[in-house]
């Protein structure tokens, strides 16, 4: 099986509020997160202080796996493509499949979760050295179309026979609002997430906003910005999965998206900044500005 590395580790920097915290003091954790090497550094707790704070964002974060991951054992998200049905699904599920449907309003189509199937083709016409043939990939597209998902706070169903959902372009940004959230909740004031998606709370540590870099597939840096209270997403259609397959599709042709290379965009939530970023990957340009338009304090920062 083939899966994708975009997040290549998961880092949180964060300190807490001057009243009740220790001069000096600081705490660091790493670990394993989301499938990746997760980093902690907690300014001004000390390391007994510090321990329920991570041990939140740990149990949080297996939390979330539980219900977004395409690859987790009995996953709410797999289980929902196994049986194109889920009874009581999770808020969270439900949260991100309503933001889902704006985004594909806003994108004309653009943003697409029921494009899995194409990704799956892709990913297993790779692991046997070849590429998909016309046929394959017209049998994929007939199971996609975002009319084909309802939901409510019952029952989540897919109506087309081999539909199946990725939120691949859209969980990773909610699951870094959700540990921001988490912790200024608990009193951390001055937070910087980095779970692939960047979401940055307050001030860094001199005072002044976060800085945060926006690099190729390759880890070349392209582009700096400062951020404050704001996150920010990147996304490029290649370069994620061995020999640069594609994983964002364009779902009007079934195809890599090629209207840009790489986006970047920021916004107030890491979840809609992560969503815009991937869809922009596929929909015109002359279309851009309406979309970022739909979501107050959304803005394109980079494209190539």
């Amino acid at each position: 099986m083939i899966r994708p590395t975009r997040r290549r580790f998961l880092a949180i920097s964060a300190a807490a509020c001057a009243m009740g915290t220790r001069a000096g003091a600081e705490t660091r954790w790493q670990g394993t997160a989301l499938g990746a090497t997760a980093r902690l550094r907690l300014a001004g707790l000390a390391p007994e202080d510090a321990r329920p704070v991570i041990a939140g964002v740990e149990a949080e974060l297996h939390r979330l796996e539980a219900i977004f991951s395409l690859y987790r054992d009995g996953s709410a998200l797999r289980r929902l493509n196994a049986d194109s049905r889920l009874d009581a699904p999770p808020p969270e599920l439900l949260e991100v499949l309503s933001l889902s449907a704006a985004l594909h309003r806003a994108t004309h189509g653009a943003f697409d979760p029921t494009v899995q199937p194409l990704f799956a083709l892709h990913a297993l016409a790779a692991g046997e050295a070849r590429i998909p043939t016309a046929a394959e990939i017209a049998t994929a597209r007939r199971a996609l179309g975002w009319d084909g998902v309802t939901f409510d706070a019952t029952r989540i169903r897919l109506v087309r026979p081999g539909a199946a959902l990725t939120l691949n372009g859209i969980a990773q940004g909610y699951i870094t609002d959700r540990i921001a959230g988490l912790l200024r909740a608990r009193g951390l004031t001055d937070i910087l997430v980095d779970a692939g998606e960047i979401a940055a709370l307050g001030h860094a540590p001199d005072g002044s906003g976060w800085t945060a870099g926006i690099a190729r597939p390759d880890g070349r840096l392209v582009h700096r910005l400062t951020l404050a209270d704001r996150a920010l997403a990147t996304s490029a259609p290649t370069g994620t999965l061995p020999g640069n397959l594609p994983h964002i599709f364009d779902p009007a042709t079934g195809a890599a998206a090629r209207r840009a290379s790489l986006v970047s965009v920021s916004a107030p939530r890491a979840a809609v900044a992560d969503g815009l970023s991937t869809a922009l990957c596929a929909l015109p340009h002359a279309r851009h500005a309406a979309a970022l338009a739909a979501f107050p304090g959304a803005r394109l920062e980079f494209t190539l």
